[in-house]
Parts: structure tokens; sequence; C-alpha cells
């Protein structure tokens, strides 16, 4: 299966080019159309020459799986329109949408094969399926089996979250009608019809793949937080940088596949050379997009790293943060002198998601140990709420 999709999918070894992405993506929603119609022509023709109104019906599902694959296509060609005044990021997220269209047509086909079910437990009914019938299924699973398990490479191959869906929704579509004629062989060989039986338990589960699917696009529409692989690697690549000694506001926003923006600041010695350190937050900006394919916005912060007083209220603050609960962090560590000598410590603490105490609690710690060790040390102190 790998080979047939490098063979229809060409390009798939660049698909940080979004542009490349997006046709690749086009490509599979017409080859899914293609494949349901062939599929849908071909049962329709059997059913009207055999007067099978399963069979009919049967072709009727894979030409409404066509539509779909027509709302994949629209979506993943919507996706590929250029920023605008409007919408000056892009229209990437049209692809997320795209997603949750299929998402809610798989749940709405669980919900009305589980009420079908339950209908047939409560009123069971006699099982009859003839040669061309049986046919016509079995080809309809090896059919949807092939077109799923091509989905589903294709979806990983381009990380595409639609993609996926279709390919829930052809499996689905397949297990389906394996249930009708494993119902068919058990009410033959034994007599017992588990036809209601079967297809709510397969009703539930597809119910449970609509729900995976839609949580799949849902996320990234609500601002799911980012990949700690993608974050912990930036923070890596920024501190092993030459000349930068912090990083920290760390946030990244996904406006679609291949269009992922991210910012942060970069602590540098406040004695550096303003154009050298330029140049490395230049550098690091063009290696950090290269790497990750996204955008990124790198901003420098000088701070004061040679000064024992600093160095020595800096230490004793991370001491007393780690204290009141482990996870908070500060940065933008700055101490200046007031008259008469008093100092006035600034900075800015980062408070984890899950930490219970309030900004208030944290501040009232923070200057009751300061005023038992350091009195008449002042604080300015900013809260920043965990982005990453």
């Amino acid at each position: 299966m790998d080979a047939i999709v490098e063979k229809l999918l060409p390009g798939l070894d660049n698909m940080n080019d979004s542009g490349t992405r997006e046709k690749m993506g086009m490509r599979v929603s017409v080859i899914g159309i293609i494949a349901n119609l062939m599929l849908c022509s071909a049962k329709l023709i059997i059913g009207f020459v055999s007067g099978s109104i399963s069979v009919i019906a049967d072709g009727l599902n894979n030409l409404s799986d066509a539509g779909s694959g027509v709302a994949m296509l629209f979506g993943f060609r919507m996706a590929a329109s250029p920023a605008d005044p409007e919408h000056p990021f892009g229209h990437g997220r049209v692809e997320y949408l795209s997603g949750l269209f299929l998402a809610v047509v798989i749940i709405i086909v669980g919900f009305e094969l589980l009420k079908s079910s339950v209908e047939k437990i409560i009123s069971p009914e006699a099982i009859v399926v003839d040669a061309v019938t049986a046919g016509v299924l079995v080809l309809s699973i090896v059919g949807k089996l092939v077109l799923s398990e091509f989905y589903f490479r294709a979806g990983r191959r381009l990380n595409s979250a639609t993609i996926h869906a279709a390919g829930v929704d052809s499996r689905s579509d397949c297990l389906t009608t394996a249930v009708v004629l494993a119902s068919v062989l058990v009410y033959e060989l034994a007599g017992v019809n588990i036809d209601g039986i079967a297809g709510a338990l397969v009703s539930l589960f597809v119910l449970y793949s609509g729900w995976e699917a839609a949580n799949g696009t849902i996320q990234p529409l609500l601002g799911e937080a980012p990949d700690p692989e993608l974050t912990t690697g930036i923070k890596c690549m920024t501190l092993a940088t030459k000349s930068i000694v912090g990083v920290h506001d760390l946030i990244v926003h996904n406006y679609g596949p291949g269009r992922v923006f991210a910012s942060l600041h970069a602590e540098v010695p406040h004695t550096m050379n303003i154009m050298e350190a330029h140049e490395i937050i230049d550098d690091l900006e063009q290696r950090i997009a290269e790497k990750y394919n996204l955008n990124v916005t790198v901003h420098m912060d000088p701070i004061v790293v040679d000064d024992p007083e600093t160095n020595a209220f800096r230490l004793f603050l991370t001491n007393v943060l780690q204290a009141v609960e482990t996870g908070l962090t500060m940065h933008d560590f700055r101490m200046v002198t007031l008259t008469e000598g008093r100092r006035r410590l600034l900075f800015d603490v980062v408070v984890p998601h899950k930490t219970y105490l309030s900004d208030q609690e944290i501040r009232k710690v923070i200057e009751q140990q300061l005023e038992t060790s350091h009195p008449g040390v002042e604080v300015d102190i900013h809260f920043d709420h965990q982005y990453c």
C-alpha cells in the first residue's frame, strides 16, 4: 500500500511546503471521489439488473460518500487560498472545518445505525441475501477496506485530520457491511438472528470513531496546546545558541497545517554588542523556521549577569519561588537603585496552569520572605500565566 500511496501522491517528501501539501490533499480527495463513484456505479447497475433494493441502497450510500469527498476537496481548495486582509494568516483552518463535517456525518450514520439496530432487536426480521447481493457486499468490503487504508496512510503522511476522518468513514462502512454478511452466515448456519445485536455493537464503534475524528479537528479550532516535542525542541535550540542565557514567553499559534506561528523571548547579557546580538537572534530565527517549518519571531531581552548583588537576589527569589511551589519560575529580572540606596526588584513570575495559589497569595509570600531577609527592598512583580 505504501508503494501505491507513493505512486499516486508524488511529492510527499516535500510536505513542508504548504502548497504541495494542499495539492496532495486535493488529489487524495479526487481519488476518494472516483473510487466511491466506481463502487456506486457497479452497485447500481447490479442492483437494477437483479432488482435488489439493498444493493441499490448501498450504492446510494457510496454516492453520499463521494459527496463527502467533494466537501473534503472543497476544504483543501479553500485552505490553499492565499491570505487576504480579512484573513491575514491564511485559510488553513478550513481544512479542520471540512474534517469536522466528515466527523459529524460519521456520528449521524452511527446514530441511524444504532436506531435501526435497536428496532431489529425489538422486532427481528428474517435475513435474506441472495448470491448476487452477497457478491456485491464482498466487493464493497474489499473496495472500502483498500480505500480506508489508503486514506489512513495518506493522512499520516500529510498529517491531516480531515483525511484521517475520511478513512474512519470508509472503515465504518466496511465494518457495517461485514456485520451484515456475518449475520447472514450465522443465520444460515445456526438459525440465530444476531443482526440487531451485531449492528448495535458496530454502531457504538462508529459513534466512538466519529467522536475521535471530531476531537481531532475540534481541538485545533479551539486552540489546543502545542506539541510538547515542538516547544521543548525550540527551547533547547534557543538555549544551545551562543550567548543566549535564558528563554521565556514561548507562544505557538496554529492557523492550519503548515501555518504555525511562534514567538519567544531570548535573554542575552546586557553587555553584548547590540549588532552581534541581533545577528545571533536572526540566525536563531532562521534555524528554528527551517527545522520546524513555522514562522518565528524572537524578541531579545538584555539582562544583567555579571553583578554579584543582582545575581544574589536572583538566586534568592528563585529559591523562594521553588519553596512556594515547584514549577514557579521567573524571568526579566532587574534591580534598580532608588533614593537613599533602597533597592527595587522587578521581575515576571511564570505561573503554571495547575497552580492552585492565586497571584495575590504568591506575591504575599515573596514580600514576606524579602521583608524577613532583606527589609526595605521593594518588588514590582508581573504574573505570566503559562502558555506552553
